[in-house]
């Protein structure tokens, strides 16, 4: 038989963590192993379980979850699901080494919870039994890497990510400057987050990040962020780009797809794009990043070893999407030598 995922259970609400144990529970390949009220009941559960996996909540008594997980993961790194209401505790979890997350429920019917339970919370938590923690360092924010001075503003870096993505995106994106050419970006996330988090990277990154709109134009030290339940593409308008942001049907699973947005790239932008596929599960954005490649344009793939979720880039590598598999603290160094060679060979054809 397979082995089951072991899950400790961490809420300080009772009624919420039976109700978490049973849903997780009827599910054939999860078992709840232990339940705990609070950070330090939790800790103790850690060394007399070993789970393979913890559902955590951030809103803790004694202790929050947030602290906690600053504390346990240089200690005793486990891959952790927080359990949230909408707000930037989560982006501080995750930045703290929780692998990923889902929205609390305000829901009171137990169906409504139990659905919750099956068609999300039990996802996450399998998706972060795979995941990779402890040992993956963050990239100080350091001085621009170099200057590249103004660029031919058909030139476009598009990345997508997803599961650990949110803090990989944050390591790539800060260490870029102004100068940069526009940045177009997918992250699986959902509605109310998005906006939350390029917000984030707007306070802590030199150039703008800005959740994306329909009509927003792709300029040079900018980056628009693809809305929570939206498909972003790209449009190509009086020789410039503009992005659009439509309610469109799922691809792949996902709303927003990276798929959706690659396969713009690849037809409006072509040689002229970087392509970037960092952590997460699952294939979204391997087959567009692969016809970015066969436009002539260059592609990167994050590699295993500095990945959370090895899945994306595995996928995008394998089919032979990826034309540089790098650590991510190398990619922002090969956007801009690729961004400067792309210089060059212009001001070559020029003279």
């Amino acid at each position: 038989m397979m082995k089951k995922i072991r899950i400790l259970v961490v809420d300080d609400s009772l009624l919420f963590r039976r109700i978490l144990a049973d849903g997780l529970n009827s599910d054939p390949t999860l078992e709840v192993v232990a339940e705990a009220a609070d950070a330090f009941a939790a800790r103790d559960a850690i060394i007399k379980y070993s789970p393979d996996v913890m559902t955590l909540d951030v809103e803790l008594p004694r202790m929050n979850g947030i602290e906690f997980l600053r504390k346990l993961m240089p200690q005793r790194p486990i891959p952790v699901v927080v359990i949230s209401a909408l707000s930037n505790a989560v982006f501080d979890a995750l930045r703290a080494g929780a692998v990923d997350y889902v929205v609390k429920p305000s829901v009171n019917s137990r169906e409504q919870l139990q659905a919750f339970i099956r068609q999300e919370l039990a996802v996450k938590v399998k998706i972060a039994s795979t995941a990779r923690v402890g040992g993956l360092k963050q990239m100080g924010v350091g001085s621009p890497l170099f200057k590249l001075g103004k660029f031919p503003p058909d030139t476009l870096i598009a990345i997508g990510a997803s599961t650990g993505g949110t803090e990989a995106i944050f390591d790539v994106v800060r260490q870029l400057d102004v100068d940069i050419p526009g940045i177009v970006i997918v992250q699986h996330m959902p509605p109310g987050f998005t906006e939350m988090y390029a917000r984030r990277l707007n306070n802590e990154c030199r150039i703008e990040v800005r959740e994306a709109k329909t009509g927003d134009r792709v300029m040079p030290g900018k980056a628009l962020l693809a809305p929570g339940n939206m498909q972003m593409s790209l449009v190509k308008v009086n020789g410039g780009y503009q992005v659009e942001c439509k309610n469109g049907p799922k691809v792949g699973g996902h709303r927003p797809a990276v798929n959706v947005l690659f396969d713009s790239v690849a037809q409006y932008v072509g040689k002229n794009a970087i392509g970037v596929i960092l952590t997460g599960m699952g294939a979204d954005g391997a087959q567009g990043l692969l016809k970015i490649r066969n436009t002539g344009a260059e592609t990167i793939g994050q590699n295993e070893e500095t990945c959370v979720v090895y899945g994306m880039p595995k996928v995008a590598y394998d089919i032979g999407a990826v034309k540089y598999q790098l650590p991510l603290s190398e990619i922002p160094k090969k956007i801009y030598a690729l961004l400067s060679q792309k210089q060059a060979g212009r001001k070559g054809e020029r003279e």
